[in-house]
């Protein structure tokens, strides 16, 4: 995915939605959480090199999202959401 300090994924789990369920601020300020609480994605946590954040990757059979927080979810950014099969992320 050639996301800078993000090691590479070598394995992915089944997390419940309400678990990986972060919120995220758009750029107008609205916040918004992309997963459904009761539903189970795959998905890990990649803790950040050089850094205190992790990236947390999470997917279903239609998206893939990459974000990055903090200590409990804090501040959470998404860095790629993009539709399976598309080039760019949207």
């Amino acid at each position: 995915m050639h996301i800078a300090d993000m090691r590479e994924v070598t394995d992915l789990n089944a997390l419940k939605g309400s678990f990986i369920n972060l919120e995220y601020r758009l750029p107008s300020g609205q916040a918004v959480k992309v997963w459904e609480d009761d539903k189970i994605y795959l998905g890990n946590q990649i803790c950040k090199k050089n850094s205190d954040r992790c990236y947390g990757l999470a997917a279903d059979e239609k998206y893939l999202l990459v974000c990055e927080y903090g200590d409990c979810g804090a501040d959470a950014e998404i860095i790629v959401f993009k539709r399976w099969g598309e080039e760019n992320a949207f």
